[in-house]
């Protein structure tokens, strides 16, 4: 049994947590009304839609966890928590959002029954390199114009690691994201009075600390995750032991290739040339070895 620990909370990166929080309608309420810039008290009612255990690759046992809301209007807003990167996220995140839009008709339906559909990221790491925004709103719209051709498909991507150093009152956007980027106990504390939403988010992460199972499967969850990190990062430091082992390799060999060109111009016989550098007969042009290689 988990040894209890009254300083322990959750964080909200680790996906079960947020996922944990969003079944709080209060708190989904709050997040989805800051998202839409809307006043919380303007949305009703939001329904969680049931969601699976999406996995990438047959073989992959992490996989990741998302929540999605109907709202009283019909639209859908489809929440995720990433808190590692992975290729092709750009591909997977409009595939997932064309699915969660054409999903809503059968055949013979009317397309009036399509209704709005946003796909939010919410990423524990940096996507976007070349610029200091934190939060994007992605449509489809003209590029000479910049006019937007419809509002029914929608992105927003929240970069955790890129919020600004001041908390931007005004910003509920910013001030959720840095409560769900909190690290300790304190840092969640002092976000939750910023307001009753956040404050709300604070009291359930607290409730779900409390309970030993939910604690249990927090904890099991960041172990995949953190062994997903491992995994990764170990691939990619043999990835790159694995490259620059080839580049030395091709750079020594075209270097020997260079010096036996040079050598053969200068006169120096094949036989010797293979003496001193160990060359073969196919790298001097020895009869029935074929012509010396070209240096790239």
């Amino acid at each position: 049994m988990t040894k209890k620990n009254d300083k322990f909370i959750m964080l909200p990166t680790v996906d079960v947590c947020f996922k944990g929080l969003m079944y709080n309608p209060k708190v989904r309420k709050g997040f989805i009304a800051a998202l839409l810039g809307a006043d919380p008290a303007s949305i009703r009612e939001t329904v969680l839609l049931p969601t699976a255990l999406r996995q990438e690759y047959p073989d992959e046992k992490l996989g990741i966890l998302d929540v999605r809301a109907l709202m009283e209007d019909g639209a859908q807003v489809n929440m995720e928590m990433q808190a590692y990167p992975f290729g092709q996220w750009d591909a997977r995140s409009l595939f997932y959002l064309s699915k969660m839009y054409t999903d809503q008709i059968g055949r013979g339906d009317p397309y009036t029954k399509l209704k709005k559909c946003i796909h939010v990221s919410i990423l524990d790491f940096i996507r976007f390199a070349d610029d200091r925004k934190c939060h994007r709103t992605i449509s489809l719209c003209d590029e000479q114009t910049g006019e937007k051709y419809t509002d029914l498909l929608e992105l927003q991507i929240l970069e955790l690691k890129k919020l600004p150093g001041d908390l931007r009152e005004d910003d509920e956007v910013i001030q959720w994201m840095r409560f769900l980027a909190g690290k300790d106990r304190k840092e969640l504390e002092d976000m939750a009075s910023t307001s009753e939403y956040i404050e709300e988010a604070y009291r359930e992460l607290e409730r779900m600390s409390a309970d030993e199972r939910a604690r249990l499967e927090y904890e099991a969850r960041q172990k995949a995750i953190r062994d997903h990190d491992a995994i990764m990062s170990s691939a990619w430091e043999t990835g790159m032991e694995k490259g620059m082992e080839k580049g030395l390799q091709k750079g020594r060999e075209q270097g020997r290739l260079s010096i036996v060109r040079r050598m053969l111009e200068g006169g120096t016989s094949p036989e010797e040339i293979m003496r001193l550098t160990g060359a073969t007969g196919e790298h001097v042009g020895l009869p029935g070895t074929g012509c010396v290689k070209n240096v790239e």
